[in-house]
């Protein structure tokens, strides 16, 4: 979930992106279960919504979006992705799956995604998007939440008016929180995480135990919380297409094992495939 001043770096690696995602033309693997007719409801074609976590970023082998192993649209044998998912059970998904998640985003850019996937006639689209409002480089810097909850509805309107009958499920935000808690006895996560580029807000002077840090990490902690609650309640209001993921991405009890040891942050392929379980519908049709 780089922020702004990762963007540059990022782009500086783009040279290697071709290596990490396989080749756009990339071929999808063949779908482990197979039937002559799908279940009712599931969707034909998707799109995936947010920032770097669901882009991949830090799931392949350098520091890049790497959507061929994103828990929603992931099309490698690695990952059991909603895509793949999907694919075992309808193959007319095949092909088209659409990823337009950006690192760095925030949830002012969930609008100009959501026409992305308007254009693209997306039948399910997912929506994770958040972290990167509270990994600011200060506390007063976060985005307020009612200004969020604004960003988010804006983004979902325009999902609602340009796919009345997409399904659209939105997941709720990783808890940073438990996060530095796992990686703060770590000497590998704290070399990394002094650096200072990583999530400041939450994860600056990661050994600290002063007070004033404990307050800045607790503040960050409530900030997400409370984002959560805003895309529950958004969720809600959006209508009986629209499934919260009952906060269960926030529940997920990350260790360091699921997590990339580039920036001991953003979900490696473990952490993808944990995603991806915890946020799958058990039904289509909702």
């Amino acid at each position: 979930m780089p922020r702004r001043w990762h963007l540059a770096a990022l782009a500086l690696l783009a040279v290697f992106a071709l290596a990490c995602e396989g080749g756009a033309g990339a071929a999808d693997p063949k779908p482990t279960i197979t039937r002559s007719k799908a279940p009712a409801g599931y969707p034909a074609s998707m799109a995936a919504l947010g920032d770097s976590i669901t882009a991949g970023v830090g799931s392949c082998l350098a520091y890049l979006a790497c959507s061929r192993n994103s828990w929603a649209t992931g099309a490698a044998s690695g990952v059991d992705s909603h895509y793949r998912r999907i694919l075992a059970r309808h193959p007319k998904i095949k092909g088209h799956v659409h990823n337009f998640a950006e690192p760095g985003a925030e949830a002012g850019a969930l609008a100009g995604q959501a026409a992305r996937a308007v254009d693209a006639k997306a039948q399910y689209v997912t929506v994770l998007i958040g972290a990167n409002d509270a990994c600011a480089g200060r506390l007063r810097d976060m985005t307020p939440v009612a200004t969020f909850r604004a960003r988010v509805d804006r983004g979902l309107a325009r999902l609602k008016k340009g796919l009345p009958q997409a399904r659209v499920l939105v997941a709720s935000i990783p808890d940073l929180y438990r996060l530095w808690q796992v990686g703060r006895d770590d000497e590998r996560a704290l070399r990394v995480w002094r650096t200072g580029g990583v999530c400041p807000t939450m994860l600056a002077d990661p050994a600290s135990t002063a007070s004033d840090d404990d307050r800045r990490r607790r503040a960050v902690r409530d900030r997400i919380d409370a984002y959560d609650d805003e895309l529950r309640k958004a969720c809600a209001a959006y209508g009986s297409r629209c499934r919260w993921d009952g906060g269960r991405v926030h529940d997920v009890r990350f260790t360091l094992d699921l997590v990339s040891t580039i920036d001991f942050f953003h979900p490696n392929l473990a952490g993808q495939n944990e995603l991806a379980r915890v946020t799958y519908p058990r039904r289509f049709g909702w």
